[in-house]
This record gives C-alpha cells, structure tokens and sequence, in this order.
C-alpha cells in the first residue's frame, strides 16, 4: 500500500477533501504548470495512451481523474461514441468543460463530478478506464482500483499513466532533485498553493511503481499486466485487463 502524503499537514480534513481543495485552487492555471514541468513531454505520453487504447475500438471509455479533460479530448480518436471524464475538482472539471465546449466535442463526452472509491456506474459498464497521474491521489488505492475492475467489462482495458522513479545513473539523481526542489519552485511561482506541488513531487516519490505496482494490480484481479517505462523512467504507462 502507498505511504499516505497529503497537501496540508496541518488540516484537519482527510486527504480526499484535502486532493479537492488542492485541486480547485490550482485548476485555472494547472494545464500551462503541466507543460512547464514536463517539458511538454505529458503530451507524448498521453498520445501513446491514446495508441494503445484506440487499437481496442473502444464504444465506451471512463477517464477516471480526468482533470481538465485531456486525456477525455485526446480519446476522442479513438472512435469511441461516449467517454466519460469522472474527477472530484469541480474547478478541475469547470476548466475542461470550457475546452470540451470550444471543440465541440460535448456529444461525446460527459463531465461528472465523482468518487474513483466509489464509482457511479453499473458492474461491467466501460469497454476501457483510463486513469492519468491520477492513482497516486487515490484516498484508498486498493479500493480505487477494485471499483475500476468492478466497472470495467470482462477482456475490457485498462491503462494507467503515472509518474515513477528512474532507477538508473544518472537519470535517478536528476530526477530526485528536480522533483524535491525544482518543480516545487516552479509551482510555487505560478500557484497561489504553495502546498500543491510540493505535494504533488511527494507523492509521486513515495508511490509504488513498476513492479511493485504491477502486483497491486495482480492482487485487485486484473490479467496481462504490462509496464511501459517512459523517457528513462520518470512515468510509466501500466496496461492491464478484465
């Protein structure tokens, strides 16, 4: 199980409600923040998502932490008639239906305030779920992830984008120093939430990743597990089935 980091120590409210209120405030200006820290780099690797899940001609898709709705936009390739952008923010949420409507893509896709612990949808409703840099927010991972193998079809995909640890010289320094110091400093240039990305670089450093998190997944129930480590190991693409 993942070590438990929240935004703010000092709250007295429980790392969901904390995620929320982390999420709202940081919503207007996240898109532009996510190119800076990644270099760009997020939109290669949510193209290779897109890849992967387009060659299972999907009809319905779930975009579990959908955020602003990036990946939920991107999926639009796929062909899918309906996806689904689940998420907790209502300010993440508000920023992705103001892009939803400028593309006119709102016959597709759906935007819905939710709980990934506590999934709205029937057993065996989506032929794929996707979930980008979103798990490591889970309140409860195994509990996430349980009710995403409950809604998800049987041989239906699931493809996970996380961030990880690079495991190799000199990639492994580098990326501990950009993720403790660096990417604080940026966030904190351009987020009145001086907790966010300190948080965000936290949880990712202690979050389960590879193998590791290739076993949670065994242990929920899900089949052909595959990694994909990306650009020298800082996000991995985890592919999984029902």
């Amino acid at each position: 199980m993942n070590k438990k980091v929240t935004p703010y120590k000092d709250s007295n409210l429980g790392k969901k409600e904390q995620v929320t209120k982390m999420f709202d405030t940081i919503s207007g200006k996240y898109d532009d923040l996510n190119r800076i820290i990644s270099f760009g780099i997020d939109i290669k690797w949510r193209k290779r998502v897109v890849a992967i899940i387009g060659k299972k001609n999907p009809e319905s898709i779930l975009d579990i932490a959908t955020g602003t709705g990036d990946l939920a936009i991107n999926m639009v390739e796929t062909g899918a008639k309906e996806i689904i952008g689940l998420d907790i923010s209502p300010g993440m949420l508000e920023v992705g239906r103001k892009k939803i409507a400028a593309k006119k893509m709102g016959n597709t896709i759906k935007m819905i305030v939710g709980d990934s612990e506590n999934l709205p949808f029937e057993d065996n409703s989506f032929d794929a779920i996707t979930v980008a840099f979103g798990v490591r927010n889970f309140d409860n991972l195994e509990k996430g992830l349980s009710e995403i193998h409950r809604v998800l079809k049987q041989n239906g995909t699931f493809v996970i984008l996380e961030t990880s640890n690079p495991t190799k010289t000199p990639y492994k320094q580098g990326y501990k120093i950009y993720t403790k110091y660096i990417l604080p400093a940026i966030g904190r240039l351009f987020s009145k939430d001086r907790s966010a990305y300190t948080y965000l670089s936290e949880s990712a450093s202690v979050f389960p990743h590879g193998e590791e998190f290739n076993n949670i997944l065994k242990k929920i129930g899900f089949i052909d597990i595959e990694n994909r480590p990306q650009t020298f190991g800082v996000a991995s693409i985890y592919i999984a089935s029902k």
